[in-house]
């Protein structure tokens, strides 16, 4: 199970942030000052571009890489990032893996390992690679790497040496020990590296606990017994709650001699001493438990990157053949050391276990006699999960249940690979196809195709229903990736499959992501064809979000042919949908195609104040696609105006992200790619090349929503509603202002709304919008207006008669 990574700021030299994806530990470092300083020095040296961290498992690797990272992290102009590559055994996945920490995605036109030398290649970076052993074939790949990027540095924690040129290898060590036979005073005692874990982690356990005179040789001995093993120490230490010293040494013997595998030499001989030590301690931990506690502790293995109690509670005890209840094992095995427990982001608990731990459970788990059913149990688990998920990231919580999907993606990744290893054709295609749409959103483009491409070729002969999502969602991707011919035989298959089994909502989907294929390689009549027979099926239907996907489509080849007019009536009647609907994703690509009409009609403040409202929507949703078509629309919008450096710095951070999520066809339409390419083409001439060049790679380092915003603070006011004529119709009556107010009308209406008390949420759910639209529109008003409190905010809007402008 893996390790939640969050990006923070980091200081550089001189107080510069650095870019930082570093996972913040849940307690300090004790000790490892030598090694600390040894490996960041050698990192220093400029000969020195491959550090492996090597020694046995729990013997602390990890934290000694984070630490030295820290350290570090002044010398790396483009920061520092980690990688767990715990939860992956295919060493084909490290490109993937990597990528998306770094944020790099798959074009149609190369390779991911190319991307990834692109992105690296001249970046002043250190590359922090967790648990290399189980993908030790991988190592080429990191060679390949150093070998063209000369500015990165890697430092890797691996049980074995990579054993390849360049490598500089930095056994860790266990921690410092005193001699039990010669035992210093009390105070130098503490100073040991081990015993003040020890003592750490004990008074985390027992806040009152102190080594006394007493105690003290059984504290030291018991760290000599370790071996000075980090992860061992505290699972120790964890039981002085209920056991002193004196008696945690002696079960600790007993358990050692119960068994050959306890022994220093008694494990598997290509094993490290230490590692077998480990195995002995956790052994000894295990046998602790109660028979109920020792089946949950083995099938908690059945989950790779962590788990939800209901998660544990469906898989783990269904059948009511678990001896004990989950959530009270679930306390036990925390309270024991052997299981973590974190709050997850709406405050539920979600468990994980250390990778070492993980690996002893697999091995309990294995030889339970219950593997096989628990892997089942596993499976249909998560492809429930992804089925519920699938309509729902469509509608007003898709924000949500993207973020769950993800923190749930390395379960799905295992419920795919049992799947497809074991023949369950039904789960392994279902659970593909119920996935399409979140790895199409949050950019896992090629991962998805590829999932999806095995379970096809794997049964070809599969039941039409669940082959028919599968074709679908695998034309999809395909299709967005610039794959058109293989997208097109996709989908032409899936709708000649829905209209053998009389699939009329299926009929109607496949009819329509075949149209966007024609549509974006040229063949406007039968793209025009194929939108048309999907909407009139979905009108029959009564299938309002597929009706608003239609019209969006035909306003897009609308556009394309030239008809402003038809697209502009076209896109108000989808986004009229989409806000009845909920439908966030929905709404803020309406307002950015509404925006491109505005902008080409020279409008610039309403261009601006819907690139902002969509803007604030693709942000909330954490949709990186969204957010490059508004930057790539507000770079035509300066282009236009002539801010040429604007226009070139958004260029240039469009680019940058599109590249990182590897969108192809999806993109751009025809007609609108023909603009954009215009207005590249016209800024670089403006500019020059090197201009040009200097102000484009100034946008590709820039944070995506610091060049938006700065880019709308020069387009016009940053409103965030559409203007009047591009909303849906509002039966409340103009605002009677006293003088004319700076306030769009949806601002008047925000502002009344907060006057009447009503918080962020009930805005949202009145006016039928997203609380994030809601603070974007709070923003613009208090800037506009000179404000900082809702407070006044409700003074002025009683002073400006918004109250009675607006009746509740």
């Amino acid at each position: 199970m893996g390790t939640d990574v969050q990006q923070r700021p980091a200081a550089g030299l001189a107080g510069v942030a650095r870019p930082c994806k570093l996972p913040t530990p849940p307690t300090p470092l004790i000790g490892r000052d030598r090694e600390r300083a040894a490996a960041a020095s050698q990192l220093r040296r400029a000969e020195v571009r491959l550090l492996t961290l090597t020694g046995a498992g729990g013997v602390g690797k990890t934290r000694l890489a984070l630490a030295v990272a820290e350290d570090l992290l002044g010398a790396f102009e483009d920061g520092a990032f980690f990688v767990d590559l715990a939860p992956i055994v295919d060493p084909a996945l490290v490109p993937s893996v990597i990528a998306g920490v770094l944020e790099v995605g798959e074009t149609a036109r190369k390779p991911l390992v190319e991307s990834l030398v692109d992105h690296l290649r001249g970046r002043s970076l250190l590359l922090v690679l967790d648990n290399f052993e189980q993908v030790l074939a991988a190592a080429p790949l990191l060679a390949e790497l150093l070998t063209a990027c000369r500015a990165l540095k890697v430092l890797v924690t691996s049980r074995a040496a990579l054993h390849i040129s360049g490598e500089h290898e930095f056994p860790v060590p266990p921690l410092e020990l005193p001699d039990p036979k010669h035992l210093p005073d009390l105070e130098a005692l503490s100073q040991y590296e081990a015993v003040s874990l020890f003592i750490q982690r004990a008074r985390a356990a027992r806040p009152d606990f102190q080594v006394t005179n007493t105690n003290a040789p059984a504290v030291a001995e018991l760290c000599a017994r370790l071996d000075g093993l980090p992860l061992a120490i505290e699972l120790a230490a964890a039981r002085v709650k209920l056991l002193s010293p004196q008696a945690l040494l002696a079960r600790l013997e007993r358990a050692r001699l119960a068994s050959p595998l306890h022994l220093l030499t008694g494990g598997a001989r290509d094993l490290p001493a230490r590692q077998q030590t480990l195995r002995s301690t956790i052994d000894w931990s295990y046998d602790l438990l109660e028979p109920g506690e020792r089946a949950l502790f083995a099938r908690l293995a059945v989950f790779v990157g962590g788990c939800s109690l209901e998660a544990v509670e469906a898989v783990c005890s269904a059948g009511e053949d678990l001896p004990l209840d989950v959530l009270d094992g679930l306390a036990l095995l925390v309270d024991k050391s052997l299981l973590r427990q974190a709050e997850g982001p709406e405050g539920e608990p979600r468990f994980g276990m250390l990778e070492t731990i993980r690996e002893y459970a697999a091995e309990r788990f294995e030889a339970s006699g219950d593997a096989e059913t628990l892997r089942r149990r596993h499976a249909e688990y998560y492809l429930a999960l992804a089925e519920q998920a699938a309509p729902e990231l469509l509608g007003p919580q898709q924000g949500t249940w993207l973020e769950r999907l993800e923190r749930e993606h390395d379960n799905l990744r295992a419920a795919l690979g049992w799947a497809l290893e074991r023949g369950e054709e039904t789960v392994g295609l279902r659970l593909a196809a119920a996935l399409g749409q979140f790895w199409e959103v949050r950019g896992h483009l090629g991962e998805g195709q590829g999932w999806l491409e095995r379970a096809l070729s794997r049964w070809p002969e599969a039941p039409a229903p669940a082959r028919s999502g599968a074709l679908s969602a695998a034309g999809s991707l395909a299709y967005v990736r610039g794959e058109y011919e293989r997208a097109a035989t996709l989908l032409e298959e899936s709708l000649s499959v829905r209209r053998a089994l009389e699939d009329r909502p299926g009929v109607a989907l496949s009819l329509h992501k075949l149209g966007r294929v024609e549509h974006y390689r040229g063949d406007f009549e039968r793209a025009a064809a194929l939108y048309d027979e999907s909407l009139a099926i979905r009108r029959a239907l009564g299938d309002a979000r597929g009706v608003a996907w239609s019209l969006n489509s035909s306003a897009v080849l609308a556009r394309d042919r030239g008809d402003d007019d038809r697209a502009r009536a076209l896109y108000q009647e989808s986004l009229a949908h989409f806000r009845e609907l909920g439908d966030t994703w929905g709404i803020g690509l309406l307002l950015n195609n509404l925006a491109r009409i505005a902008r080409d009609r020279e409008d610039w403040e309403r261009a601006a104040a819907l690139c902002a409202e969509s803007l604030a929507l693709f942000q909330e949703l954490g949709d990186r696609t969204g957010v490059a078509w508004v930057l790539s629309n507000l770079a035509v919008v300066a282009q236009r105006r002539g801010a040429w450096e604007s226009a070139a710095r958004l260029h240039g951070a469009a680019e940058a992200l599109r590249e990182t999520i590897g969108l192809a066809a999806i993109f751009l339409s025809p007609s609108e790619r023909a603009r954009y390419e215009a207005a590249v083409a016209t800024t670089r001439a403006e500019l020059g090349d090197r201009a040009f060049a200097a102000a484009t790679a100034a946008g590709r380092a820039m944070p995506a929503e610091e060049i938006a915003r700065a880019a709308l603070l020069g387009a016009g006011p940053t409103a965030g509603a559409e203007r009047a004529e591009d909303a849906p119709p509002s039966s409340a009556a103009p605002a009677p202002d006293r003088e004319p107010s700076p306030l769009t009308r949806r601002e008047r209406e925000v502002a009344a709304l907060v006057a009447r008390g009503q918080t962020d949420r009930q805005i949202a759910e009145s006016l039928v919008i997203t609380e994030g639209t809601v603070g974007v529109h709070l923003a613009n008003i208090f800037s506009k207006l000179d404000l900082h409190a809702r407070a006044q905010l409700a003074v002025w809007a009683a002073e400006h008669g918004l109250l009675a402008a607006h009746p509740d």
